[in-house]
């Protein structure tokens, strides 16, 4: 994954960049880039993938393009913003915009991200957003209203082979579950307040958090579980799962969850939805435009009333499953065409 790219050896790869996948395997924006520059190998007849290091070796690609969240490319917004910046000096470089600044993040975290990916998109030769509401997100907390120049290509989802059948479905496993890293916000806490009085009820229901605790907030993840606990709710966390193991968790869940209320573009949706499963999902913009692009696979709900809709989905366990008229593309082929044809036709390289 180091080095120069090698000479055009397919047609129609000529003058693509360099696709920078970056170190960490358990980060999902790592996961997503390895798996666009695969599609786009096997669109173009050619591997295109570099580690980052390509770019500040002796002889950079003339163009690249890499996955951008602040998290991943540095210890701070503005240590992240200074790599990318060094790498466009570098190499000409178009970048995909992840986890958007928002006023989740808060007072004081906000303008420091919000000027980080001001930062970044000044360096970019093109810039891609997963989303029309993170195109939005761009315009209107990081470029201040002067108009978002990004294209948008959703977030890819590939189904993992068919969906079960009613007969052929494994056992649920009495959890309402969340996908992916745990960090304040997220939606595992609301989730646990929404268990606790469906418990109250007298449902059994448990919580599972399919993933891990990101980086700095393991602490508040345990002081998640212990509260739950005191509770009288079970909160287990699974830590890291590979392909396979998440898989096997997202069709035994008895309730899939996507609850973050505040997400710019949702690769817990996606996986989902890959998985066969439509999960519940809080009613916002972005999920809106979800339900919209992809129909029959999300389950909109108040999030205000979460409680309500984990009571309709335990009664109604169908519901939680794709139909077989649910759309799940585009998938990562057609983010890859996609992507070949901004790169050439839209790109001022």
């Amino acid at each position: 994954m180091s080095g120069p790219v090698p000479a055009p050896s397919a047609p129609g790869s000529a003058g693509l960049p360099a696709l920078v996948v970056t170190d960490d395997p358990q980060h999902g924006v790592s996961t997503y880039a390895r798996r666009v520059a695969e599609a786009v190998a096997a669109l173009v007849g050619r591997d295109l993938a570099v580690g980052p290091d390509a770019l500040t070796g002796t002889a950079p690609p003339a163009r690249s393009h890499l996955h951008f969240t602040d998290r991943l490319w540095g210890g701070s917004p503005e240590e992240a913003a200074d790599r990318v910046e060094d790498l466009a000096r570098r190499t000409s470089l178009t970048v995909t915009l992840h986890d958007l600044p928002q006023p989740s993040d808060g007072e004081r975290n906000l303008p420091r991200r919000a000027e980080c990916y001001r930062r970044v998109v000044e360096a970019a030769a093109g810039v891609v957003c997963n989303s029309r509401h993170e195109a939005l997100l761009l315009d209107e907390h990081v470029l201040d209203g002067a108009g978002a120049r990004a294209a948008v290509l959703p977030l890819a989802v590939d189904p993992v082979g068919p969906v079960p059948a009613p007969g052929q479905r494994p056992r649920p496993d009495g959890t309402a579950a969340v996908i992916g890293f745990f960090y304040p916000g997220k939606g595992h806490a609301e989730l646990v307040d929404a268990v606790v009085e469906l418990r109250a009820a007298g449902s059994a229901l448990r919580v599972a958090a399919l993933g891990r605790a990101s980086t700095g907030h393991e602490a508040e993840l345990a002081e998640l579980v212990a509260g739950a606990a005191s509770r009288g709710v079970s909160l287990e966390v699974t830590g890291y799962l590979d392909d396979d193991e998440l898989l096997e968790r997202c069709r035994r869940a008895a309730v899939p969850v996507a609850a973050h209320r505040h997400v710019s573009a949702s690769g817990s949706m996606a996986t989902w939805i890959a998985a066969g499963r439509r999960p519940l999902v809080p009613d916002t913009r972005y999920s809106r435009e979800m339900a919209e692009l992809r129909p029959g696979t999300l389950t909109l709900v108040d999030p205000d009333d979460l409680v309500t809709a984990l009571a309709a989905a335990l009664a109604d366990p169908a519901s939680t499953w794709l139909e077989p008229t649910a759309v799940t593309a585009p998938g990562l082929a057609d983010v890859a065409a996609a992507s070949v044809r901004w790169w050439a036709d839209e790109v001022a390289w």
